[in-house]
Formats: structure tokens, sequence, C-alpha cells
């Protein structure tokens, strides 16, 4: 039996970027032999990149006009005169060249998403304004992608993924040792950059890029996972900053039970925003029933082995499944008309249906885990605390029980092997321009109360915007947060503080990657696989 049903997305990731061939063959000249190099053998006080060589490459779409190259950074800041490794970086250039701006470097999530296929997304997915004014950059961070990608066996990481639900002290005893090996076992094929991944680290990376780019102040769009590199960035290099929009934010300050109490609060919320749509919805598949009632029902249904999906073999639909599913489709309501039919479908599945659930991708390289457990400290003393989280969890969420994503950043972590080298705190932000903060009041990967307090946190210089409405990534949901972002990047000039954006609802069913904010194409499905990431 697989471990996952076929078709099922795996609620595990943030972000990552399945890399295809053809992205991997544009750089192919540029990264050939450029696995972790030796130390070099003339020290110097600090790494000198000097002026990046760009080459023109052409993105998968054929669309913009792009140009690739690479970055040599040390594998580890401390040590810089060690082992280096080649990040991978590409930028659209700007349209209008006489009234270009400077580079805006943009991240997309994860941790794990591919920068680089975030630019390549740009003639699709951002402004035409902003397409005009600035050349768009994009880098895949160390170990993702095309920047010496962390590499771990996949039995493994299948054994590891069996483990992340553990119901009892022997269990979750066989998890922290999965973890330990699956750990080392990344370390083994990777080398020593896994236990070099954390965020500060990238940070550090992205200032050795601004200087390749002949920048003296970046500009910088950062989306989910991306908004902690922005935080940290604005942290040790507040002079550098022209202008920086954080998009569905992280919280680098919690503790192990406040990070799994807002996670799964921001999951109960957003289902009970979509069963009051689909209420109020007559096109909604489940219009007339209780989704609340429905979805406690399919739990316990689930719990008891109740649901048995038709296939060769039959699979039985685990209450693990139907909490990533949910998850899943919370990252846009675009996608409600399709999950309302899945509800339907799973209330009774049909023997003769020929039905697979949305794929959101699965994991090939596995950077996800070793930036988690070196940003957090998650490590719980016992399997009496995580029983406790999962019971205080289920009394605060009585139809969804917790939080999937969140779940398994907690139990993805127990005993890893590598330090937590980059702890989280309260951010110290002082001097730079006004920072533009934006975040959905329901998101079940960056919960509002993560995006106001990291603004309270950034102080008097953070501008906090609330997108009224339900899912990830306020530029393509919001029409009115869109329009804000762009303003600001181009002009400096930021919308009023406490300034909220309407929500917008689905009236029918559309395709997902559409946007309602003037066409654009929502790039983070694609890039990163809808409910694996943030």
């Amino acid at each position: 039996m697989p471990s996952n049903p076929p078709l099922l997305p795996r609620a595990k990731t943030r972000g990552r970027l399945a890399v295809g061939a053809l992205v991997t063959a544009l750089f192919g000249q540029l990264l050939a032999g450029t696995a972790v190099a030796a130390p070099a053998a003339e020290p110097a006080k600090t790494p000198s990149p000097g002026r990046i060589a760009w080459e023109p490459c052409e993105s998968p779409s054929g669309q913009g006009t792009f140009e690739c190259a690479t970055i040599k950074v040390p594998v580890n800041w401390k040590r810089p005169n060690g082992a280096t490794i080649d990040l991978a970086i590409n930028r659209h250039l700007a349209t209008d060249p006489a009234r270009r701006i400077g580079s805006l470097l943009v991240n997309p999530g994860g941790p794990g998403g591919s920068g680089v296929g975030f630019a390549f997304s740009a003639p699709d997915s951002f402004s035409p304004e902003l397409l005009e004014r600035f050349d768009i950059v994009g880098f895949d961070p160390r170990g993702v992608g095309l920047s010496n990608p962390v590499k771990c066996d996949e039995d493994l990481v299948a054994d590891q993924g069996a483990l992340l639900y553990p119901d009892s002290a022997s269990s979750f005893a066989a998890l922290r040792a999965a973890n330990r090996a699956l750990g080392g076992n990344c370390r083994d094929l990777t080398g020593p950059l896994v236990d070099n991944m954390d965020t500060m680290s990238v940070v550090r990376d992205m200032d050795a890029i601004r200087a390749g780019l002949g920048e003296q102040r970046i500009s910088y769009y950062g989306v989910s996972y991306g908004t902690g590199i922005g935080q940290q960035y604005a942290e040790r290099y507040p002079h550098r900053v022209r202008a920086m929009t954080l998009d569905s934010n992280m919280d680098h300050s919690l503790d192990q039970w406040n990070y799994q109490k807002t996670e799964t609060i921001a999951m109960e919320e957003s289902y009970g925003q979509f069963a009051d749509w689909c209420a109020r919805t007559v096109s909604c598949a489940l219009h007339d029933q209780d989704t609340r009632a429905l979805f406690d029902s399919l739990y316990k249904r689930a719990d008891a082995g109740e649901i048995v999906l038709p296939g060769d073999p039959p699979y039985t639909f685990t209450t693990q499944d139907l909490q990533g599913l949910a998850f899943g489709y919370m990252y846009d309501p675009a996608t409600w008309f399709q999950f309302a039919e899945d509800l339907a479908y799973l209330d009774a599945p049909e023997p003769a249906a020929d039905r697979s659930f949305g794929k959101r991708g699965e994991p090939t390289e596995f950077a996800y885990l070793p930036v988690m457990c070196q940003d957090y400290d998650f490590d719980l003393p016992s399997y009496g605390t995580l029983a406790r989280f999962e019971r205080a969890l289920s009394g605060l969420a009585p139809v969804t029980r917790l939080n999937s994503l969140a779940w398994t950043d907690l139990t993805g972590c127990q005993n890893w092997p590598t330090e937590v080298t980059n702890p989280p705190h309260r951010l110290r932000i002082d001097g730079t321009p006004p920072i533009l903060v934006t975040n959905s009041r329901y998101d079940v990967a960056t919960p509002h109360s993560w995006g106001s307090n990291a603004a309270r946190q950034i102080g008097r210089e953070a501008v906090f915007l609330t997108y009224d409405g339900v899912g990830h990534g306020d530029y393509w949901l919001s029409p009115c947060a869109r329009d804000a972002i762009d303003t600001y990047l181009l002009t400096l000039k930021t919308p009023r503080k406490g300034t909220h954006c309407p929500a917008v609802w689905p009236t029918e069913p559309s395709a997902q990657r559409q946007s309602p904010s003037g066409g654009l194409v929502n790039p983070l499905p694609e890039l990163l696989g809808t409910g694996m990431y943030r």
C-alpha cells in the first residue's frame, strides 16, 4: 500500500521547486563542476565576489529577457576562506531601462523554494509596472534547486514521513531514530552544507549577491518563508535596504507551543471561512450541508479506517490525509469549488469513479528540514509533552484538530542531528526605510498574528496591511494589496498604518493559478506545491 493515496498532497514541506530539465540545462555550463569546492589557496579576510558575470539565457516559457549567472559563497560564513558553493542567480531585465530603479530581489518562500523559478515566472506574475522599472532578481538559496541541492536517500525520506504522527512513546522513539538517521544520511550525501542551511547564512549570501550586482541598496519582495530572509536581512544590514515588502510573514520569536497554537487556530478559522462561504454560495457542492459537521464525521470515519478509496489496491484514507487535504485547499479560495467536491466524494466514494485528488507535488531534494531545524528549536523532552500538545490543540480546533504542516515541522525536527544555529529571537531592526508588512486575516501557513507580531517587533519602521480574506500570498489574492505593494516598491509611498483590504470570494469555478489581481498568474502552486510550503 502506498504511503499516500495517489495524487494526494503530502502536507510536509512549505517549499521546494521540482527543477525541470530545461531550467537545469540553462545553467548547465555555468554550474559544471560546482560541487562543494576545496578551501581557497590564498586566504582573505572576507570573500570578494566581484561583479556578477551575466550570460543571456531563456526562461522555460520563452517569455521575457533574462540573464543567468552563478556567484561563489562560503559554505560556512564563519570560515570565509574555507569550502565554497556556487549559487544560481537569474534576472529579468527591466523593460524600460531608461527609467530603471534598480534590482528587486525576490524569494518565494519554503524553505526550499527556487528564487530562480520565481524570477522566471515574473512576466506572468508581476505587474507590468514592476517589470518596467526593476530588474527582477532571483536566486536559489543554498541547498536548493540549482545551488548545491541537499540530497537524501528517498527510502529514508519515506520511512521518516510515515512516522510523523506518533501515538505512543515507542512510535515517538522510532520517529526520533528515523530523524537522526535521515539527517545523518543527508549530511553523508550532501556534505557539510547540511550543517549550514540556516536563514542567517542565506542572508549573508543575499548581501554577497547585492555586492555582486553593484547595488548600494536593494529592494526586496519576500513571500512566506522568504519574509524571514527579509526580516533578518533588515536586521543585519538595515542601511542596505531601499524598500522591503514582507508578504505572509514568519514570526521567528515563537516557542514550540505558541508556534503550534497560532497555526492550529489559523487552520480552524480558515476552514470556518470555507464553511461559511459554502453555505452562502449556491454553486458549492456542499451548499445544503453543514460542512463543519461533515468534516468532523469524515475525521471520525477516517480514524476508524472506514473511508476506503477504490483502486488497485484500495487505499484506506487516514485522518492525516484528510487534514493535509484541507490544509492545502486553504491557500487559495479559488480552489474551494474543487475542495467541496472532494469532501462530497470522500463522504460517499463511488467504486467506478475515476477520481484523483489534486496533486501538490512530491519532494525531490530535501532542503526543508535542514533549514527549519536550524532556525527553530522544536525538540521536545518526551512523548508526554507531544501528547499534551495534541490534546490541547484538539480543544482549540474541535473541527480540524491541528495544523498538519505545523505539526510535521515539530515532529520532523525531533532529534535532528544539527544544531539550532539561528535560534528564535525577537527582531531588532533599526535604521531601515519604512518596511511594508502584509498578511491575510486567515492564513493557514503564516497566521495573521505572525504578521502583526513581526510588524510590532520591527517597530516604527513597519507599516502593517491586512487582507481581510483567506489565503497565502496577498500579492495574488487581493487587487488592493497588490496595488499597495506596487506603489510602495515603485515610489516608497506606503499605505496608511492599519490599512485593510477587502476579502475577495470566488463566485464560480476558475483556474487556480489565475489571480484576481489584474489577470496575473499566481506562481506559488507551480513553484512550490500548494499545501506544502510557506
